[in-house]
Formats: structure tokens, sequence, C-alpha cells
């Protein structure tokens, strides 16, 4: 494991492939790791990524962040394109699984750990190593498969069982599920707090036997990838301040429907948006 920067103790650690994502305009930088702990850090976190990507991938955009990176000699690829049946996407590379056990000591005991799979790339016993961290967890890259030539599609979380009932909350989106509410329904019940992501509809939130809906301020969408990734860390960030999911709903899902009024990590909130949506950023 190769530590691109000094290592520093943090209060969001997000673990999962960054990418690389091949878009009409050309490729750039993505996975909810990259989204994520851009998002984290605007937010005033100390925030590290634990990922595995190849050399030849530039990870300047991820803005001097502490990385620990496993060796690879490729990196997870994936081609998104728009269809009249919604986004279809396929996977052109994958990099090399995360051992999680090899994590530093040093970044084991903190405030939030982010699990944020996108290709199954984390062993389903990763959660073990955090006992004492608000577990958040986007098992989108659990609930994918594909086949021989990268296309990708959605399947059951074979992990779930072992997941759902140590996490503090698990975000994921309608799209993930094939819009199933019986999926839904049926996994809301095996863990604390489940929110569903419903795009410009909003989100859906299951806590403690009451559902709500928080709706999405209308905006002039750009690009919607990385929103998802965008609403779940605010979620987890503002559940670990407030202890309160439907003050996190309201925050992510305002922040989210920023996000997607700018393309690709432009689309990363910045401070005035932030505190806008009602919470201080502290330099």
């Amino acid at each position: 494991m190769v530590s691109l920067v000094p290592l520093e103790s943090l209060d969001y650690l997000v673990i999962g492939h960054v990418t690389e994502d091949i878009t009409p305009t050309g490729r750039r930088l993505g996975g909810t790791a990259a989204y994520a702990a851009l998002t984290a850090r605007r937010c005033g976190l100390r925030v590290g990524i634990l990922t595995s990507v190849s050399a030849g991938t530039s990870l300047e955009a991820l803005d001097s962040i502490p990385i620990l990176k496993v060796p690879s000699p490729r990196s997870t690829i994936f081609e998104n394109l728009r269809t009249e049946n919604g986004r279809r996407q396929i996977l052109r590379s994958h990099a090399a699984p995360i051992a999680v056990e090899s994590l530093p000591e040093a970044w084991r005991r903190v405030s939030i750990v982010h699990l944020a799979p996108v290709a199954r790339e984390l062993p389903a016993d990763c959660a073990q190593y955090f006992s004492t961290s608000l577990l958040g967890i986007t098992p989108q890259g659990w609930m994918r498969s594909w086949d021989e030539a990268g296309n990708v599609t959605a399947c059951d979380w074979d992990s779930a069982a072992s997941l759902l009932p140590v996490a503090g909350a698990v975000v994921f989106s309608r799209e993930d599920v094939g819009g199933s509410d019986q999926a839904i329904e049926a996994l809301s019940h095996q863990t604390r707090i489940l929110v569903v992501t419903e795009g410009a509809a909003g989100c859906l939130v299951y806590w403690n036997g009451d559902r709500r809906r928080f709706r999405a301020p209308e905006v002039q969408v750009v690009d919607d990838i990385g929103a998802g990734d965008v609403f779940a860390a605010a979620f987890f960030i503002r559940l670990h301040t407030t202890r309160d999911p439907w003050e996190a709903a309201r925050f992510a899902t305002l922040l989210a429907a920023r996000s997607v009024t700018r393309p690709g990590l432009d689309g990363i909130p910045t401070v005035e948006e932030i505190e806008a949506c009602g919470v201080e950023v502290l330099e």
C-alpha cells in the first residue's frame, strides 16, 4: 500500500475505487470516493481516501486529500451512456481489490467511515475494523454485476445480511434495486436508517418504523453523475453532527440538487452553497 501524502488524523474516511469516467467530452475522474471525499473536505472535515488505482490515473483533482493507494495495473473505468430507457453503464476495466485489514491504525479511529464500493472491490467483512465509527454505506458496487462485455446490471446485494445490521446509515438509489419497492421495504427492516435517493424527486428516509419523503428543489440539470455521492456524504456528515436523520436528509437533498447544476467534479458544493443550506463551515 502506498501513501501519496503524509498520514494525518481524520474525521471522514472513504473507501472505494476512484474511477475514470468516459463521457462525451472525454475522460474525467469519478467514483463515489472522489465525490464524497471532496464534499466532506468542502464541509470543513479532515478527509482521507483508501482506494486502488493505476499510476496512470491523475489524482490532481482530489485537492491534496491524503490518499492510501493499493497499487493496481489498471484503474476502474466506467462508460455511461444515455438511452431512452435511462442510463446504460459499461465497466471497461477494473482496479485491484482493496484490503481493508492493512489500513494503518491511525486511520481506523475515525468519526465517520464511508464504505463506497463501485465494482465489488471491498470484502463483506470490512465493517469489523470500524466498530467505533459512524459507519455509512453506499452499497451500489455490491448491487452491480456485469457480463463479459462489461454491461452492468442490477443484482442482489449478497452481503446485505452481514452489513445492514452494523451500519449507521445506508444510502442507495432506486435505480440500484431496479425500482423494486419490495426490495426497498425488505432492506429497510434490516438496518437503522435507510435512505433511497430518487433523482429529481428527492429521497425517501426510513427510520424507527417511520418513512418520510424529502422533495428536491427544481433546478436546471446539467449533469447528475455524482449527485448521489454528494448526497450520501452530506447525509452522513449531518447525521453525525445532529443525530437527526430528518435534518440530515433535508440538508443532503438541498446540497445534491445544487450539485447537478454543474458538470462532473465542478458540481462539488461550494462553501457558500453549504452555508446557504443552514450549515456553518469551520475552516
